[in-house]
């Protein structure tokens, strides 16, 4: 077994909701060590403190985690051992954040990916997701505007509109893991969500109406195509 150490990250408010609270991610790396062979060392539990969160000098959680992988590694053959997180946004939302990770000579392993995703690809994910959270923001900025410059009343009936919003961020972050399944099935992306832990968007097992929703959402494919993949 090689030995490897688990960075958890929780925010308080939202502790049991996206798959994103404690349990979750615990049984997300547990289940990916047993698959691939890793040891878990030592696990590290850093809790979100809201703006500014993503300064390494603001998670010493996660540089005591660093510093010890890097001491699992020494007399080893690797530089240090893997880090391994549940989800990228628990490592961080900030791809700038994530990039100055890649220097550190530590190796970050995140199980929605899998353990042949390199740290060149951690980038290019967290730019993605970092991108497509901006155009989200951007296009619910407009929509408000536009229903502004019509007279509606922006109020209780723009909670809708903010639940959308939320619904976007959440299958934005989604698209990544998505996108190699979208030829499959509905229903067999499902089994696949369920088998890797991936809490559906309310919590609880993944069904395939909620996978054509998050499709169609994500305008990866038609609705044609969606509605035959179940049938």
């Amino acid at each position: 077994m090689r030995p490897a150490v688990a960075y958890i990250r929780v925010s308080k408010p939202k502790q049991g909701r996206s798959g994103l609270g404690l349990e979750a991610q615990q049984t997300a790396i547990k289940t990916f060590c047993a698959q691939h062979g890793y040891q878990v060392e030592a696990e590290y539990r850093e809790v979100e403190t809201g703006k500014g969160a993503d300064a390494l000098e603001r998670r010493p959680e996660l540089a005591a985690a660093m510093k010890f992988a890097r001491q699992l590694g020494k007399g080893g053959k690797t530089r240090a051992a893997p880090v391994i997180i549940a989800k990228l946004d628990r490592l961080s939302r900030d791809v700038h954040f994530i990039s100055g990770l890649m220097v550190q000579r530590v190796p970050f392993i995140v199980t929605e990916l899998g353990p042949d995703v390199d740290s060149f690809m951690l980038h290019i994910h967290a730019a993605v997701a970092e991108k497509e959270r901006s155009r989200i923001a951007q296009r619910t900025k407009e929509a408000l505007a536009a229903a502004k410059a019509r007279g509606q009343q922006l109020g209780n009936p723009d909670i809708g509109n903010t639940r959308k919003a939320e619904a976007d961020l959440c299958a934005a972050q989604m698209r990544h893991i998505i996108e190699p399944l979208r030829q499959l099935t509905a229903k067999r992306i499902s089994v696949i969500l369920n088998d890797r832990k991936i809490a559906a968007p309310r919590g609880g097992s993944w069904q395939a109406t909620q996978v054509i929703r998050l499709l169609n959402r994500l305008d990866l494919v038609g609705k044609p195509r969606v509605a035959a993949a179940v049938a």
